[in-house]
């Protein structure tokens, strides 16, 4: 390792465990380590640089708003916020919007507005309002959150966890509506699954799931923190299904990769809940963020980025799909978000991803032994080409030994 990334190492907790490679500067798709090599972004930050790195429009906005105001406080009105908040409504259909930090801050917002709801509107009896979530999930790092996570590792050592909260199977239609009781407050979902292994769910399925909970009085909460702005070819992910929650939440590009801005976006009905000093951050809404913000969704439908990355991501999956390598159990996903599942009995995804990064492509691992693909959104065609011709290497480097292997008498087992 590098100075660096051993100063950070040893000063730094140890909750992370990052690849062996110290960044420095960052161009559109395109990454630099200290030593000079140039890598392309397959990752793009979970999301959070969907417009690439260091975009021009949105580092202007970023200068121009911290040398003329940076944070007030929400103890008084902003030029910045208001035009912020209007877009994002206008864009998404919500009446309201509440803006704070992080993503895993928006779906705590979401929560006390769907309880408070849940009392003050639909009439469930004190304490007793539950939310459904789905098995697989993913919505932050938060004691809430992690309480109805069903990774052991992402709850091991934090209990006890507040409770009202029942999981069911993500895409079972039938189990969401057998879990359904009077006290249901709502139904939180993610479109696509990001963290739990780039899982899309049947077709039809989150339609289906909007009309259960329209008929029982329950909220639809939908988490598209990771797959909205464009992400996956339409503006938000629900819209594949032609779904309009009652809730939502955004998240990580909404920065445009510079800090972090979140926000949930509600109807009226949800959003009145709130009464002043119910709720707050001390950053959220800053003129700063909201700066950013604004010019991030602009740059979005001016750059037509969302058009762009249905038409881009048609090609990458196409690509993905014509690999033929046997290690390949599965490929998934929708626009530019997609998912390559390795055959654990022919290699790890952790391995692959580290030949990738010697190949010069920078990605991550995830659950189910997957390799996660969500580039920046400005990604073109030929860009994909080389992303997936080291792909296509580094799978062949990978499976040569075990076919060889399997030659000399070794069973396999494919479907592992």
């Amino acid at each position: 390792m590098s100075d660096l990334a051993n100063l950070e190492a040893r000063f730094g907790a140890g909750n992370y465990a990052p690849l062996p490679v110290t960044v420095v500067r960052g161009e559109g798709i395109y990454l630099w380590d200290d030593r000079g090599r140039r890598y392309m972004d397959m990752m793009g930050a979970y999301s959070a640089v969907s417009f690439g790195h260091c975009h021009p429009r949105l580092v202007a906005a970023l200068t121009a708003q911290a040398q003329r105001l940076d944070t007030i406080s929400r103890a008084y009105f902003s030029d910045r916020l208001g035009p912020f908040l209007a877009k994002a409504c206008a864009l998404t259909g919500m009446d309201a919007a509440l803006p704070m930090n992080s993503g895993a801050e928006a779906v705590e917002t979401a929560l006390k507005a769907a309880r408070k709801w849940a009392y003050k509107v639909k009439g469930v009896p004190a304490d007793r309002a539950e939310i459904i979530v789905a098995d697989g999930n993913f919505h932050g790092r938060t004691i809430a959150i992690t309480g109805f996570s069903t990774v052991p590792q992402y709850r091991d050592g934090f209990g006890p966890f507040p409770p009202g909260f029942r999981s069911v199977p993500f895409g079972n239609i039938a189990a969401l509506a057998a879990a359904i009781t009077p006290h249901t407050a709502a139904f939180l979902i993610e479109p696509i699954q990001g963290e739990g292994g780039i899982n899309v769910p049947p077709e039809g399925y989150l339609a289906e799931a909007a009309r259960i909970c329209r008929t029982n009085d329950v909220l639809l909460l939908c988490d598209e923190i990771q797959t909205g702005l464009g992400r996956t070819g339409k503006l938000l992910a629900c819209q594949h299904d032609g779904v309009e929650p009652d809730g939502l939440m955004l998240g990580k590009a909404l920065g445009g990769g510079l800090l972090p801005v979140s926000l949930f976006l509600a109807r009226h009905e949800v959003m009145r809940v709130f009464a002043p000093g119910d709720h707050g951050s001390t950053f959220g809404g800053n003129p700063i963020a909201a700066a950013v913000g604004l010019a991030a969704l602009d740059t979005l439908i001016d750059e037509h980025l969302v058009e762009r990355a249905a038409s881009t991501g048609a090609y990458l999956l196409r690509r993905l799909s014509a690999l033929d390598n046997p290690v390949i159990r599965e490929v998934r996903g929708r626009g530019l978000f997609a998912g390559i599942e390795l055959h654990r009995s022919m290699a790890s995804s952790g391995e692959v991803v580290g030949r990738l990064l010697q190949a010069g492509v920078l990605t991550k691992d995830t659950h189910r032994n997957t390799i996660r693909l969500a580039p920046p959104l400005t990604i073109d065609e030929s860009q994909i080409d080389w992303a997936i011709d080291r792909l296509a290497e580094v799978l062949g480097d990978v499976v040569s030994p075990v076919m060889e292997t399997a030659t000399a008498g070794e069973a396999i087992a494919p479907n592992a």
